[in-house]
Formats: structure tokens, sequence, C-alpha cells
């Protein structure tokens, strides 16, 4: 998964972070508590984001998450890749670790347009086809 540093946006940095497997059609376990497009903030870290794909079950490696998951979040309940506000990356957030962000605001990050097409009603939405 790409990480971009806050002061380049590159075009082939933005074309790494478009490849970063989203897939939008892929049926997510019924218990996953947020959608793709959904504002959300961080519990622990107080930033909100919008989701750009959910993982059913922690899916990066053992390193990763020793490395970063301090908080030892379940490994077995949905993690989901997140668009920060007023950043230029991607994070992956455990769900215990999200609650919805109702402002209504949209997110300010570069790659919020290689996601989706537009923001209404306080949700980001995609219409174009992914392959």
């Amino acid at each position: 998964m790409p990480h971009l540093t806050e002061n380049s946006t590159s075009k082939h940095e933005r074309e790494q972070a478009a490849a970063v497997p989203v897939c939008y059609t892929r049926p997510v376990s019924n218990a996953a508590k947020f959608r793709i497009g959904q504002l959300i903030e961080h519990k622990l870290f107080g930033y909100r984001g919008v989701v750009v794909d959910v993982d059913a079950e922690f899916l990066l490696t053992e390193e990763w998450y020793a490395k970063v998951a301090k908080s030892q979040p379940p490994k077995d309940a949905p993690w989901y890749h997140v668009l920060p506000h007023d950043a230029r990356h991607l994070t992956y957030v455990a769900e215990r670790n999200l609650m919805p962000d109702d402002s209504g605001q949209p997110v300010n990050n570069p790659l919020v347009e290689e996601f989706f097409d537009r923001f209404a009603d306080g949700e980001y939405i995609r219409e174009r086809t992914v392959n």
C-alpha cells in the first residue's frame, strides 16, 4: 500500500495510490459498520477521513501489525482503507478505532478524486465503472 509524503503528489504517486486494491463490488461481511464513501473519525487520533475500501479482516503483514497496530485491535474484525482529511496518504484502520463523522463536510485529500466522482449529502459517490 503506497504511503505518500505530506509534500508530494506526483502523477506516479497518484497512480500508485490508485493501484491500491480497492473493490467496490466485492461483498463485505455484514458485520462491517462503515461503507465505502462514508465519512469517519478516528477515535484515538481524532482525524476525519473517508472510507475507500473495507477488508472483512486484517490483511496486511504480521510485521506491519506489530510495528503499527500498537493497541492490538482484533484481526478477525473489519479493517478500513481511509483517506485522512488534510493529508496526502492512505491509512489502514481497525473498525474499533473508528466512529461516524456526522459533520457532512468533504475531506481535503488530493487522492479523493482517484476514488470518487462526487460528494453529495455528506458522503462520497463513485459513478465510474471499476474493472
